[in-house]
Parts: C-alpha cells; sequence; structure tokens
C-alpha cells in the first residue's frame, strides 16, 4: 500500500549524514521518513522563486567543504539542498542553516555545477517567514533586519551602528566586546556612517509597492 511506505535510510559510517537525524536522537542507524509526509511540490516551489538551477546538483558535497560558517550550522548547505530534493518542506525551513548562511557565495565558486546555493538559502528564510515557521535563533533574525535598517538609513551599512543596536536589542552588551575591540584597532569600524549620494534611491527600495508603481 503507498500508505505504508517508508523511505529507510541507512548510513552508519559517515558522520556527516546528519541531514537523517531527523526524528530521532541517534546519530547513526536507519532513519524512517514517511513517504506520504513528504511534499512533492517543494523543490519545484523552490526553484522557480530561487532560479538557482536545484536540478543540477548531484550531491557532491563541495559547497560543505567549501563554506566557512559550516561549523556553525546544525545540518551542512549539502544537506538543505536534499531536504529541499526529498520534499522535506517542514525540516528544511526550520533548520538554523538558512539563517546562518551570510551569502558570500564560497559554496557556489565551489559548486561544479554552478548552483546559486545561497539563492535557495535566501529562498527559504522568505518561505519560513511567510509561513511563520520559528526562527531557531531569533538573534539572527534581529541581526538581519539591523543590516537592512542600516541600509535603508545611509545607503550602506555602518558596522559599529549595527553592532550597538543589536546589542541594545539583546542586551548582551558585553558579548564579542574583544572582537569588537579587535575591529576598532584595525580600522574596521568606523565612528561615523557614511552615506551614499543617491540616498533617495534607496529609500525608494523601501516604499511600498503601492507607493513605487505608477497607475
Amino acid at each position: 500500500m503507498l500508505n505504508e511506505a517508508k523511505l529507510i535510510i541507512t548510513d552508519k559510517k559517515d558522520p556527516l549524514e546528519q541531514i537523517w537525524q531527523i526524528g530521532t536522537d541517534s546519530l547513526f542507524g536507519p532513519k524512517i521518513i514517511e513517504v506520504d509526509a513528504l511534499d512533492r511540490d517543494f523543490a519545484e516551489e523552490v526553484e522557480r522563486r530561487s532560479h538557482a538551477g536545484l536540478r543540477r546538483c548531484y550531491f557532491c558535497r563541495s559547497c560543505g567543504n567549501g563554506c566557512p560558517f559550516v561549523t556553525a550550522m546544525d545540518v551542512p548547505p549539502y544537506a538543505v539542498m536534499r531536504m529541499v530534493h526529498y520534499g522535506l518542506r517542514e525540516e528544511a525551513l526550520s533548520t538554523r542553516t538558512i539563517w546562518i548562511c551570510v551569502n558570500c557565495h564560497t559554496c557556489a565558486s565551489q559548486c561544479p555545477m554552478a548552483i546559486d546555493i545561497a539563492a535557495m538559502m535566501n529562498t527559504l528564510c522568505h518561505m519560513a517567514l511567510e509561513e511563520r515557521v520559528p526562527v531557531p535563533t531569533p538573534d539572527i533574525l534581529k541581526f538581519h533586519l539591523e543590516v537592512v535598517r542600516s541600509i535603508e538609513r545611509h545607503g550602506r551599512t555602518h558596522k559599529l551602528g549595527i553592532m550597538l543596536r543589536l546589542k541594545l536589542l539583546t542586551g548582551e552588551w558585553f558579548k564579542d566586546v574583544d572582537v569588537g575591540l579587535k575591529m576598532l584597532s584595525k580600522r574596521k569600524l568606523d565612528l561615523r556612517p557614511s552615506r551614499i549620494r543617491a540616498l533617495k534611491e534607496i529609500h525608494r527600495l523601501f516604499l511600498p509597492y503601492w507607493r513605487v508603481v505608477k497607475p
């Protein structure tokens, strides 16, 4: 019977297969996924919205090997790709990896098939917000919002202002103070924000669409 079918994936040799940790506390051993629970249109929807070229992926794992932030992620980028392929909508949208990704495009430069993995991550973030999926680490969303607000104010990011506003929101004033001092000593943080000349054009990007589109 189709409604009784199950997908069983086993891999006792490779500890990186944490994608199959879904629904179990064990890292190894068989992981069972109900076929009826899979969203068969999920991969097509993500591809339509991201234009990332997901169909070209053959799971070589180059994206995970090159990612500089993979150690901070709960699953590597190729695992998120696999979740999308298999239709694991809830798992893909609730993973912390999509929020940790900083869109540095290192994964895309490593990918032999030139898949835009950062575009996929951004699309999954948008979909998670639209579907009101809880953000695994709320401070990450606050950071993203402060970066966008800095661009709206100045036309570019003012790192010191972003850090101070984030500290004000989280109340963690002394966390990463040593890193901030090092950045100041190396002149990586500007005390005053610099603004672009065409700031009105940036402000126009943040207007509601009904105030931008002419009838």
